[in-house]
C-alpha cells in the first residue's frame, strides 16, 4: 500500500506574518498589536531569549498569566531556535520545579512573586528573568531576528501533561506538529481574518495554545483573558465583540447560567469544547444561550494535539459523538493486535499522521508504551499514538467515547494523575498511605476523593488539608478526604483501588 505523504508546513514563528500587516493580531486591554508589530516583537524577543539562554537548542520556560510576552513566547522561542516550555500558571512551586528540572530549562521568564514560590527548589542551572524586562524588550526597537529557517521536524516546544504513573511528562512537539495543528483547526472552524477569538484557556495546554496559533494562521485577532468568574467572560465578549470561544464543560456550565445581554450573546458564532464530553442537556442550554453560534465538540490528547471534531450539523442528532478525524489526522479504532474493529465494536483509538508528537522528553520507557508503529491499515504509517481510550465507530463512521484504560481523573478540563496527588499527600509526613480516585460531579466532570491511613491512628485532618492547599494547585485539591484505620489490599499485597473506591461509594449511599 502506498503511504500518504505528510503535508507541507512552515516554521511556527512564520505565523506572525500570516495576517495583513496593519490588521489586529493581539488584543490585551486597550492595546491593539498589529501583525506588523507582532512580527517585530517576536523578532526582538527572540534575540533577547537567545542571548539569555546561551545558544540554540536550549529550553526556555515561561510561567505567567496571559501577558503579551506569554502570547509571543511560542513564536519567539521558535524563531531563536530554542524550545519553549510553557508552565501552567495554576501550578504550585513543587510542580513547577519538577518541570524546570525535567526539561533542563536554562531560563525561566516569570514575575518576582512566582519566582519566590520556587525558593530553593529552583534548579541551579536555571536563570530567572523578570517578565517586565521581556516586555520592555518587545517595545525596545532593538535587534530583531529574522524569520527562522527551522526544519519541519525540529523540536519547537515541550508541553507537560499529567501521566497515569505520577509526575507530569513532557510531550515533544515539532514545528510541523504546531503548524499543521493550527492549519487544521483554522480550516474546520472556518476562522477568517475578521474573527476575534477570546482565549480563556491556559496557554500551557495544547488546546489553549492553539487558540493563538490557529487564529494567527487565519490572520484573525486573539483576545487573551484571565478570568475569575463567568461574568468576566461575558464582559470580555462584549468588549472585544468576540466571535469565537473555546471552553471545557465546567466553564460552559457556568456560562449558560450567567446573564447574557442578547446583543452580546449574538456576537458569538462558534463555540468549541474539549477536555470532557458535553451532555445533551448542556448542549441544549448552549443553543438557547448562544442562538447564532455553531457548536464544535472535540476530542484530543496532547500527544497528538487534536484527533476528532463533530461537525455542527450532526450535533443535534448525535450529541454524544466525538465526531470524525480532523484534517491532517487519521483515526483508527483497533483491537489489541492492531487490526481495525468492525462497526460498533469497541477498540482503542489510535491516532496516525503528521500531528503525532515526537514522544516524551527524556523518557524512552513511557514513549515506547504510548508511541508505537502505526497499524498496517494506516495510510500514513510511521509512528502512531495509542491513546489508551476505548471508543466505538458507528455505521456513519462517527466515533463515541466508551472509557479509559487507566485511572486518570478528568476534572474541570484537566487530566490529573491519582499518583501525583497521592505522592504529595504522603510527602506531608502525616499519613502512611493513600488512594485517590475520581467520582462523577455535575460541574467538574469528576471530583477527586482521597482515602488515607494516618500515622499511629492519628487523623490530623486540618494539617493534611493545609499541606495539600500549599502544595497542590486548586484543580488537584480533593473534594473529600476520608481517614481509615486500614486499607484493603489485593492478593499481591498492593492497595486494592477498586475495593477502596467501592467501599467509599457504599458509605455514601448508606
Amino acid at each position: 500500500m502506498t503511504k500518504a505523504e505528510n503535508p507541507s508546513s512552515r516554521p511556527i514563528d512564520h505565523l506572525a506574518r500570516c495576517g495583513a500587516p496593519d490588521a489586529a493580531a493581539l488584543l490585551i486591554g486597550d492595546r491593539v498589536t498589529t501583525y506588523a508589530e507582532l512580527d517585530a516583537g517576536v523578532g526582538r524577543l527572540a534575540s533577547w531569549l537567545l542571548e539569555q539562554a546561551g545558544g540554540p537548542g536550549e529550553r526556555v520556560a515561561s510561567w505567567s498569566a496571559k501577558t503579551r510576552l506569554a502570547c509571543l513566547m511560542p513564536l519567539a522561542a521558535a524563531r531563536a531556535g530554542l524550545i519553549h516550555v510553557p508552565v501552567n500558571p495554576l501550578l504550585k512551586g513543587p510542580q513547577v520545579a519538577h518541570i524546570l528540572s525535567d526539561s533542563g530549562a536554562k531560563l525561566l521568564v516569570t514575575n518576582g512573586a512566582r519566582a519566590e514560590m520556587l525558593g530553593d527548589d529552583l534548579p541551579e542551572e536555571c536563570v530567572v528573568q523578570d517578565l517586565k524586562v521581556g516586555e520592555e524588550v518587545i517595545d525596545s526597537g532593538g535587534h530583531a531576528l529574522p524569520p527562522s529557517i527551522a526544519e519541519s521536524d525540529d523540536l519547537a516546544a515541550i508541553l507537560y501533561t499529567s501521566g497515569s504513573t505520577g509526575r507530569p511528562k513532557g510531550v515533544m512537539l515539532s514545528h510541523a506538529n504546531l503548524w499543521l495543528g493550527a492549519e487544521s483547526v483554522a480550516s474546520y472552524l472556518k476562522i477568517v481574518p475578521d474573527d476575534r477569538v477570546l482565549a480563556v484557556l491556559p496557554l500551557s495546554f495544547d488546546y489553549g495554545q492553539n487558540q493563538l496559533l490557529s487564529s494567527w494562521f487565519a490572520g484573525a485577532a486573539v483576545a487573551p483573558l484571565d478570568y475569575l468568574t463567568a461574568r468576566d467572560v461575558v464582559k470580555a465578549v462584549a468588549r472585544h465583540r468576540a466571535t469565537t470561544l473555546a471552553g471545557v464543560p465546567p466553564l460552559w456550565v457556568q456560562l449558560v447560567e450567567a446573564e447574557w445581554p442578547a446583543e452580546t450573546a449574538a456576537c458569538l458564532k462558534r463555540l468549541t469544547n474539549s477536555g470532557g464530553a458535553l451532555t445533551p442537556s448542556l448542549i441544549d442550554a448552549m443553543r438557547r444561550t448562544f442562538p447564532n453560534a455553531d457548536i464544535y465538540p472535540m476530542y484530543g490528547l496532547t500527544e497528538a494535539f487534536r484527533s476528532t471534531y463533530l461537525d455542527p450539523k450532526f450535533v443535534a442528532d448525535h450529541p454524544t459523538s466525538m465526531g470524525r478525524a480532523i484534517p491532517h489526522a487519521e483515526i483508527l479504532v483497533c483491537r489489541p493486535d492492531g487490526t481495525v474493529t468492525a462497526d460498533e465494536e469497541p477498540g482503542e483509538l489510535v491516532h496516525c499522521g503528521p500531528l503525532v508528537a515526537k514522544g516524551y522528553w527524556r523518557d524512552e520507557e513511557r514513549t515506547a508504551q504510548r508511541f508505537k508503529p502505526a497499524p498496517r491499515a494506516s495510510h500514513y504509517g510511521g509512528m502512531a499514538v495509542w491513546s489508551g481510550d476505548t471508543v466505538r465507530r458507528d455505521a456513519n463512521h462517527l466515533l463515541y467515547f466508551v472509557g479509559r484504560d487507566d485511572a486518570m481523573i478528568k476534572t474541570a478540563g484537566n487530566r490529573v494523575s491519582p499518583t501525583e496527588v497521592e505522592d504529595v499527600a504522603v510527602a506531608s509526613g502525616l499519613i502512611y498511605e493513600t488512594v485517590a480516585f475520581g467520582v462523577p460531579d455535575p460541574r467538574l466532570g469528576a471530583a477527586i476523593v482521597l482515602i488515607v491511613r494516618g500515622k499511629d491512628g492519628v487523623a490530623d485532618k486540618e494539617g493534611l488539608a493545609t499541606y495539600l492547599r500549599q502544595n497542590l494547585p486548586n484543580f488537584m485539591q480533593p473534594r473529600a478526604i476520608e481517614w481509615r484505620d486500614a486499607l484493603p489490599r489485593n492478593p499481591n499485597g498492593k492497595l486494592d483501588r477498586v475495593a477502596i473506591a467501592a467501599d467509599w461509594a457504599k458509605e455514601l449511599t448508606a
